[in-house]
């Protein structure tokens, strides 16, 4: 086997080493083609093949990368392959000359290649450019994976996603919905009167979401920063500033885990609007998530794996106390101090932190009992307290908040507030974190004494939600894992992956 390995790396070495070859030789005859600057393209591929009644016998001009190649004698034809699909050329030597053919017949496959020729469609039907010139844009030296088994290796195709958009269609169609679904959210708040903004990605203080931050030392100012891990409070400085609806697609970065749902850096969207509650965010949510489906998919029914979601009916909204009682059994509303909490949760073997008060409990049932039952739209709504602290107290009953959550497939794929406009209110829930961070809980927020400013200065009632981006393509591209959709995610750099 070793030895077969070995033989295998020498002809690959041989392989590489032609390809070398054939870039000196071309480049001692004049024909360097890292020379090129430009190439005209006039049409891609599908463009020709939807529009072939039209385009039959007129000249085209294409590019892309030859993805196979059959020579036979005076007459070749090859595949060129650009962004939106590809397409079969014929290449004859009295087409394009004799020089011209000798050269095209020492391409490998990989080279990108500028082909201008004819429209036409062979005897067994299928439509090609009948190419009078061929250019090559670009050598390649490197050997693409073999075409009938394709770059299948989950690691390669992460690490190299260059080679995987070459070798998987599939997955340059999903990065394609991706722009889509960007597109159509900055479209949809556009049309709402919503203005895109841009805030720091280093800060001072990390706030605005239970969340580890990267830290960074920024040697100009001899100061400690922080990564970003949400994009809340200052938005809320804008609202406070006038700007009634802004908004903002970006990364965030939390030094958590990896895995099929989490990424150390992912995209968010936040927004928010004056003189609205999270009742104003449900509707825009719902509103929301139907245009973008609409928009990318070309349908309001959405199937993610074994599970298919209606977008068209009204979501549901349910309380996490009433969902805590359908799905557990357990009412909450009889539970009346922390005592009883844990010792329903010690009943129930839902593990707890001696630092978790009544409301930290009845997160924990939701999120045992209930989150993978939520496959159809549904807003999980009016959180605790305790796990809520920019958020503004329900009136009636101050022991709840006006919150919700946005799930589907069992995800959470929003969080939506009524903010919490108070600043002596505010002040005393960031003391309250200032105790979970002196106790050793990493994730609770510091004081934001700046933010605080902007609050007694005075912020109108105001609704907020953020917006997982990833998630949502996720679901919109029946993606299984969020490195699917990320065209680079994070990786454990190669040579220590043990460590």
């Amino acid at each position: 086997m070793a030895e077969q390995k070995n033989g295998q790396a020498q002809d690959v070495n041989q392989l590489l080493k032609v390809r070398r070859e054939k870039l000196q030789e071309l480049q001692e005859s004049g024909k360097d083609p890292f020379a090129i600057t430009k190439y005209d393209v006039t049409h891609h591929s599908m463009d020709i093949k939807e529009d072939f009644e039209a385009l039959e016998g007129k000249s085209v001009a294409v590019a892309g990368r030859m993805m196979f190649k059959r020579v036979m004698g005076k007459a070749s034809f090859c595949n060129i392959q650009d962004l939106k699909g590809n397409i079969q050329v014929y290449v004859a030597r009295d087409s394009i000359g004799e020089d011209s053919y000798k050269d095209f017949k020492k391409y490998d496959v990989g080279d990108i290649l500028g082909i201008a020729g004819e429209v036409f469609k062979t005897k067994t039907g299928e439509i090609s450019v009948h190419a009078s010139s061929v250019a090559l844009l670009s050598k390649s030296l490197q050997i693409l994976p073999e075409k009938f088994h394709g770059l299948t290796d989950t690691d390669t195709r992460y690490r190299q996603r260059y080679v995987d958009l070459i070798m998987n269609q599939e997955v340059k169609e999903t990065f394609i919905k991706r722009s889509k679904v960007l597109s159509s959210i900055r479209r949809y708040l556009d049309e709402q009167g919503f203005m895109e903004v841009e805030t720091p990605m280093l800060v001072s203080n990390a706030g605005g979401a239970a969340a580890r931050p990267f830290e960074t030392h920024f040697n100009a100012l001899n100061e400690d920063f922080k990564l970003r891990i949400s994009l809340e409070l200052y938005l809320k400085r804008l609202i406070v500033g006038g700007l009634e609806r802004v908004y903002e697609i970006g990364r965030v970065f939390r030094n958590e885990g990896l895995d099929t749902r989490h990424n150390p850096e992912f995209t968010l969207m936040e927004l928010y609007q004056a003189y609205t509650d999270y009742h104003g965010m449900m509707d825009l949510t719902e509103n929301l998530y139907r245009y973008v489906a609409k928009e990318v998919t070309g349908s309001e029914i959405i199937t993610y794996g074994e599970h298919t979601m209606d977008l068209s009916k009204p979501f549901e909204r349910i309380t996490m106390v009433d969902a805590v009682k359908k799905y557990a059994n357990v009412d909450f509303n009889e539970i009346h101090s922390t005592e009883e909490a844990k010792k329903l949760a010690d009943e129930h073997h839902i593990e707890y932190e001696d630092r978790h008060e009544k409301g930290d409990i009845l997160n924990l049932f939701f999120e045992e009992y209930v989150e993978e039952h939520l496959i159809q739209p549904i807003f999980i709504i009016d959180h605790p307290i305790e796990i809520s602290p920019l958020t503004k107290k329900k009136p009636e009953n101050p022991e709840y908040v006006e919150r919700f959550e946005f799930f589907m497939n069992g995800w959470e794929m929003a969080n939506a507030y009524s903010e919490l406009n108070d600043p002596i209110d505010q002040r005393e829930r960031f003391e309250a974190q200032e105790k979970l961070l002196a106790a050793g809980d990493e994730e609770a927020n510091h004081t934001d004494e700046d933010f605080l400013n902007a609050l007694c200065i005075g912020m109108p009632p105001t609704g907020g939600i953020g917006f997982g981006i990833d998630r949502m393509v996720m679901m919109m591209t029946d993606s299984a894992a969020i490195r699917d959709v990320l065209c680079f995610p994070t990786m454990k750099t190669l040579g220590k992956e043990n460590q």
